[in-house]
């Protein structure tokens, strides 16, 4: 083979190389050929001629890959080179955050943030669930709210939130149990500075007990008074909003939902779904609630045995143990998991959820903002709240002898938690909820004389050590660079109905398996 020929080899036929490029590589063949040193050198001096000649033809001529040149057209080079590339957007503005080097020095808040850039245009639009916003508001669509409405919500209130030109204060009426206030308004500080200057002007109540408190029944002659809240039920009126845990919860020692998603992710990566343990698992503080009492006695004894394995959570011996055993990423090692309700709600559905197993839903009432987009059979496997031992044993059986279809609702509810309840719509709710609710204010909030400015440095800088380590946790670090997603429309009342329709039908579906192995 000659050396020409050798070149024809590695970077392509003659042909299909430019006329300019073969008359280089040619005479550089020529000037080396008659050298002692032979076939090196000829590679040598192309690697170099192939390095001069890519910084000549920097209009697009000449394309290197991993094992060919090759040469566009002229008239292809230029159009390419016409082509106007978007620049590079810039990096997302940082949040800073800095607390005064004397204690004794009360913290200030910092001015409200300007992003460095306009933020780039929404790409997707919000989740289903994003919809129950207008279901929840829809009480006052004919009234609109005044300011009167809001005060009769006061004795229901923990607290008032006020913002006014993009900066929050908080006057505090009752304390709640542990931190549910503090970082329930931690995460309204984290808010304001993930979209600065988009909050709009708001003046609400809000309420951190267990129970829905607005019922219809008492407010027949007049509007309801508007009160967020962490959960309803399908006849209270409450405004949903997130809880405090997704910003951690210091008491038990979860840290914040971004981290702890992610931690639960890995856990359940650990042990592929057909090595767990083939049965219910769920741990728990039995002592809140009566059904949670009940749910015990569907553990496995010496002459029955229903799938379950359940198990009492002491949180007092949890404390002093430094939390040993409580890791939520480490509870992802059997088939399936259950769900039951506490005093009302139980934020614990989140964490259980967020593993691949299939979760049995013991029959609930009460709602979150996010867990009205669920339907059973698609994210979870549903149990009556009455006689649910023989449930749990069926759905156990059925899921182990229908390996493939229990892991696609462990998997569609994991994805759901994982993804459609992510940190980032978490704040984008919050955002849309507070937008909504603005528009249907009939006067213009102003800051109440006994609160005090909320923000990051007011909280974190003068809070107690573990307060303050898990506020910095779950801090926000950049301003959103993008805007919200895009809210769906309103529910009408048929689609509400066929909702309704296919849930009660997987319901019915699975009492139709139950009684006919039993038959």
């Amino acid at each position: 083979m000659s050396n020409w020929s050798g070149i024809s080899a590695l970077f392509g036929s003659e042909e299909g190389i430019g006329a300019t490029i073969k008359a280089k590589i040619k005479s550089t063949v020529a000037a080396v050929r008659s050298s002692p040193r032979g076939v090196g050198v000829v590679f040598v001096a192309l690697v170099l001629l192939v390095a001069v000649i890519s910084t000549q033809w920097i209009d697009g001529e000449l394309f290197l890959s991993d094992s060919a040149i090759d040469v566009s057209t002229r008239d292809q080079s230029q159009s390419q080179s016409h082509i106007k590339h978007s620049p590079p957007r810039p990096p997302p503005t940082p949040i800073n955050f800095t607390c005064p080097s004397n204690t004794s020095i009360k913290p200030t808040c910092s001015k409200r943030i300007t992003p460095t850039s306009p933020p780039s245009p929404s790409s997707s639009s919000c989740p289903e669930y994003f919809r129950y916003i207008y279901e929840d508001l829809r009480p006052w669509n004919a009234t609109g709210i005044t300011e009167a409405m809001v005060e009769s919500a006061r004795r229901f209130a923990t607290f008032r939130l006020v913002v006014v030109d993009g900066r929050a204060y908080v006057e505090k009426y009752t304390g709640a149990f542990q931190t549910r206030d503090v970082f329930s308004l931690w995460g309204i500080a984290q808010l304001l500075n993930r979209y600065p200057g988009r909050v709009p002007d708001v003046d609400l109540m809000f309420s951190c007990g267990d129970f829905p408190i607005v019922y219809p029944r008492d407010y027949q002659d007049s509007p309801p008074p508007p009160i967020f809240h962490y959960n309803k039920d399908h006849v209270t009126l409450d405004i949903l909003f997130p809880d405090w845990s997704f910003w951690g919860w210091v008491e038990v020692n979860i840290r914040s939902w971004e981290n702890v998603t992610e931690e639960i992710k890995k856990g359940s990566e650990r042990v592929n779904w057909k090595d767990r343990e083939p049965y219910a698992y769920w741990k728990g503080n039995p002592k809140v609630a009566r059904i949670r009492e009940e749910l015990l006695k569907c553990n496995a004894t010496n002459t029955s045995d229903w799938n379950a394995r359940l198990y009492d959570q002491n949180w007092l011996h949890a404390v002093i143990s430094g939390f040993k055993g409580t890791n939520l990423a480490d509870q992802c090692v059997h088939r399936y998991k259950i769900y039951v309700e506490g005093c009302s709600w139980s934020v614990s559905q989140k964490y259980i959820l967020a593993c691949d197993s299939p979760v049995l839903l013991i029959t609930t009432p009460f709602l979150e903002f996010w867990s009205r987009g669920l339907m059973p059979g698609q994210h979870y496997w549903p149990i009556p709240r009455q006689d649910m031992c023989d449930p749990i044993k069926f759905a156990v059986d059925w899921g182990n002898s229908h390996p493939k279809e229990a892991q696609e609702i462990g998997r569609k509810g994991s994805s759901f938690i994982q993804e459609e309840v992510s940190m980032d719509y978490v704040y984008q709710y919050m955002l849309q909820l507070l937008t909504e609710y603005a528009k249907l204010l009939r006067y213009k909030p102003v800051i109440p004389k006994n609160a005090t400015e909320l923000c990051s440095e007011s909280m974190a800088c003068q809070a107690g050590r573990n307060e303050k380590a898990f506020m910095l946790d779950s801090m926000v670090r950049f301003v959103a660079d993008s805007e919200p997603c895009t809210m769906p429309p309103p529910f009408d009342r048929k689609e509400l109905e066929q909702i309704a329709r296919e849930k009660d039908k997987f319901v019915k579906q699975v009492e139709m398996w139950e009684h006919g192995q039993r038959d």
